[in-house]
C-alpha cells in the first residue's frame, strides 16, 4: 500500500495520463479494481491522497460495490485528504456529499469548451486555466453541486463541469486523463453508441481530428490539477 491511491471501476478506464505523470515524479502509487472487491482490504487510513476514475456505470446502478465506495470516500473526506474525481469518480464524490446524480437530457462527448466559474472567488485548482478551454467528455449522468460546494466549470451542455468541496476535494464531469492510446480504444469500441446527429456529441472524425494537438493540450489542463492535489498531500 501506498501513499497515493487510485481507485478504477472498469479495465478501459485506467489511469492513463495521472499514472505517467506520477510515474515520471517518482511518485509511487497503489491501483484498486473497486468493482472486484479490491477495497475491502485497504486501511482507509493510510492513503494521503486518492483519485477516483470513471467508468460506463451510474452511481444509481443496483451495484454491491457503490455503497461501500460511497463510504469509503466519506471516511476520506472525513480525514481532509485530497481527492479528485473523474466522471464516474465526480459523481460518486458528489454522492458521497448528499448531491444527486442524475441522467442528463444530451449525452455529451467528444472535445467540448468549458468555462470558468469561479471569477468571484478563483479557485487554486484552475490557476494555470484560461476561461475557456476543451477537456474531453463522454457522459450521461451528471451531478448536482453539493451543499457548501463551489461551482467551478461549465459547458453548453452540461451546467455542471466540476466543483471544490472544502480546499482539498476536486469532483470533474470530463476527462482529463486522456491519452491518445485511450481516445482511440474508446472511438474503436464504443463508436457505435455515438450519435453525431446530437449536437452535444462530435462524431468519431471530429474527435480524432489533431488528436495529437488535442491530446497534449488536455494533458497540460491534466497535470495543474494534478500537482495542486499532490502539493495539497505534500508529496
Amino acid at each position: 500500500m501506498t501513499d497515493i491511491l487510485i481507485l478504477t471501476h472498469i479495465d478501459y478506464c485506467p489511469p492513463a495520463h495521472l499514472a505517467k505523470m506520477l510515474e515520471q515524479a517518482g511518485h509511487s502509487f497503489t491501483v484498486l479494481r473497486v468493482d472486484l472487491g479490491e477495497l475491502e482490504s485497504i486501511d482507509l487510513d493510510r492513503p494521503k491522497a486518492v483519485a477516483i476514475m470513471g467508468g460506463p456505470m451510474s452511481v444509481n446502478d443496483p451495484l454491491a460495490w457503490i455503497e461501500p465506495e460511497v463510504a469509503a470516500l466519506q471516511h476520506f473526506i472525513q480525514r481532509d485528504i485530497p481527492l479528485i474525481g473523474h466522471c464516474l469518480g465526480g459523481q460518486l464524490l458528489a454522492k458521497a456529499l448528499g448531491a444527486e446524480v442524475q441522467r442528463v437530457l444530451f449525452t455529451e462527448s467528444g472535445w467540448q469548451p468549458l468555462r470558468r466559474l469561479d471569477q468571484a472567488a478563483p479557485s487554486p485548482w484552475l490557476a494555470h486555466l484560461p476561461e475557456t478551454f476543451p477537456m474531453f467528455q463522454w457522459h450521461g449522468d451528471s451531478f448536482a453541486i453539493p451543499d457548501g460546494a463551489q461551482p467551478l466549470l461549465s459547458s453548453p451542455w452540461c451546467s455542471n463541469q466540476a466543483f471544490a468541496w472544502g480546499d482539498k476535494l476536486l469532483a470533474l464531469q470530463g476527462h482529463p486523463e486522456m491519452n491518445e492510446a485511450l481516445v482511440r480504444q474508446w472511438l474503436d469500441d464504443w463508436h457505435h453508441l455515438l450519435d453525431a446527429s446530437q449536437p452535444s456529441q462530435q462524431s468519431r472524425a471530429q474527435m480524432l481530428e489533431d488528436l495529437p494537438a488535442k491530446v497534449m493540450e488536455l494533458n497540460r489542463v491534466a497535470e495543474g490539477f494534478y500537482r495542486h492535489w499532490l502539493q495539497l498531500a505534500e508529496l
